[in-house]
């Protein structure tokens, strides 16, 4: 059976009062590995922040690097008890960038008065003794019913703001000639929607990583993500 757009808000609205409908999440995901061919993969790091106006004793930091430890965890690497020691330093950053307009197409439905119309009923006229010496002729207006005949799309204009989350592993060795250490992988998570709230999404972008980290996209990729998967629950819970 086809499921129309009238049925499909339906089963959202009843999905929003049951609770049964975990919200999915459109993540872009793009993932590059410079590890060479046959080298062990990196097992401890040591996590930094990647960006030099963010402070890394803020809650929020504290919660981010929680997040992408979890996710690290989940490829079998830890965080060095000493820091000098670890075979990468991950560089961390997230946030929230400037919101654009972009122009997408809505199909509503359209929705106009059928039927109704004027009938006329034959009313029985009683005496005092409750029988029926005659009819009255009545006329009634029947108020016409509101159907969607069809649907149409129109273009609006949304305001979105992208949310992203960006890991960079390199090598834990001091920088030469001004180069810094060499980088070994590098994960950048993206979603963009009307949303604006960054702690709500940064679970969700963590979650994404954790299947790419040391891993080649070759491009960008879409991925969804449903708030209920397991993944992001392991996330959530963290170490």
């Amino acid at each position: 059976m086809k499921t129309t757009p009238l049925k499909s808000a339906l089963f959202t609205v009843c999905c929003a009062l049951l609770g049964g409908c975990a919200t999915t999440y459109d993540v872009q995901v793009d993932a590059i590995s410079k590890a060479a061919p046959d080298t062990p993969a990196p097992q401890s790091y040591n996590i930094k922040s990647g960006n030099p106006k963010m402070d890394e004793e803020s809650l929020r930091y504290k919660e981010v690097a929680d997040y992408v430890k979890t996710a690290l965890s989940g490829k079998g690497m830890y965080e060095s008890p000493n820091p000098e020691q670890a075979d990468v330093v991950v560089n961390l950053d997230y946030g929230m960038n400037s919101p654009r307009v972009k122009f997408e197409t809505v199909t509503n439905p359209i929705i106009m008065p059928v039927g109704g119309g004027t009938r006329t009923v034959q009313v029985p006229i009683r005496d005092s003794a409750g029988r029926i010496v005659g009819y009255q002729t009545m006329i009634i207006q029947d108020p016409p019913r509101m159907e969607v005949v069809g649907y149409e799309d129109t273009v609006r204009p949304v305001i979105v703001y992208e949310k992203y989350l960006q890991l960079s592993a390199r090598l834990n060795k001091e920088a030469t000639e001004g180069r810094a250490a060499p980088e070994v992988w590098s994960v950048s998570i993206s979603s963009e929607d009307t949303s604006k709230d960054l702690r709500k999404y940064l679970p969700i972008l963590a979650s994404a990583s954790a299947d790419y980290i040391g891993t080649n996209t070759n491009a960008q990729k879409s991925v969804k993500i449903r708030e209920g998967d397991e993944v992001v629950s392991f996330i959530k819970k963290g170490l």
